[in-house]
């Protein structure tokens, strides 16, 4: 059984559809890239994932069991966590209070009650594992607001595994950063992947897309047009053609 399996999925903003009859699958411990030009429904497809949009038609399933109608919230329960492309840290808390209230949302509805009741010590030593897996440890009392955007990055990705996702969502998450910053973030996917926990990714860069995933979906105007390895969608003739444009 796949982790998630996407079927016919479609999404209309008043009579403009932004997703047209979209299938894959994800499977656990693979990183699968989604990828195609601006405005091919990336976002979209994400934000029906994560319950942030009802689709206007299609299925959504994960670990079997369909996710229609559900909030974001209880999605993220369910075993989905996100990042976005927009950095969205708590700006006024520190690394450590970030991470722990990612964990209390497990048990908090409210997510200012979230991260008080929880520093205990065994609480806080898990908070710091996933801050030291972030590899982000230095900055552990520092506030979001003043780190550096690849250091924000990884904080992202800290807070989400602290939801204990079985599927982590990464919208463009080398946006913004240098090569080195970009390798090293790379890295780390491939080590949250390592531990079981199936990777769905959004990515403009070419070079992380093509040496980072194992299996790559191309949409383009809201529909797929291709489906592989990287070596096959390198040279797929509808990708080239949807990044480059057809000679007339």
């Amino acid at each position: 059984m796949s982790l998630l399996q996407v079927t016919s999925l479609g999404k209309e903003f008043d009579g403009l559809r932004a997703l047209d009859g979209v299938s894959f699958s994800a499977e656990p411990a693979q990183i699968l890239g989604v990828i195609g030009p601006n405005g091919a429904g990336k976002t979209t497809l994400f934000n029906l994932i994560s319950g942030i949009y009802p689709p206007s038609s299609g299925e959504i399933r994960f670990q079997g069991e369909s996710i229609l109608g559900m909030k974001p919230h209880q999605i993220s329960r369910k075993g989905i966590g996100r990042t976005f492309q927009i950095v969205r840290p708590f700006q006024n808390l520190d690394v450590e209070t970030n991470v722990l209230v990612a964990l209390g949302q497990r048990f908090y509805p409210s997510l200012w009650q979230s991260s008080r009741p929880y520093r205990q010590p065994q609480i806080l030593e898990e908070a710091l594992g996933f801050i030291e897996d972030a590899g982000i440890r230095p900055f552990v009392k520092h506030l979001a607001k003043n780190l550096p955007l690849g250091i924000k990055k990884r904080l992202e990705i800290a807070r989400a595994l602290a939801l204990h996702p079985r599927l982590l969502l990464l919208d463009e998450p080398s946006a913004g950063l240098r090569y080195e910053e970009a390798t090293q973030l790379m890295d780390l996917i491939r080590k949250v992947c390592a531990q079981g926990i199936g990777v769905l990714l959004i990515e403009h860069n070419m070079h992380v897309v093509m040496d980072l995933c194992q299996r790559i979906v191309v949409l383009d105007h809201g529909s797929k047009i291709a489906e592989g390895t990287p070596e096959q969608i390198r040279s797929n003739p509808l990708v080239i053609q949807a990044y480059l444009g057809k000679e007339t």
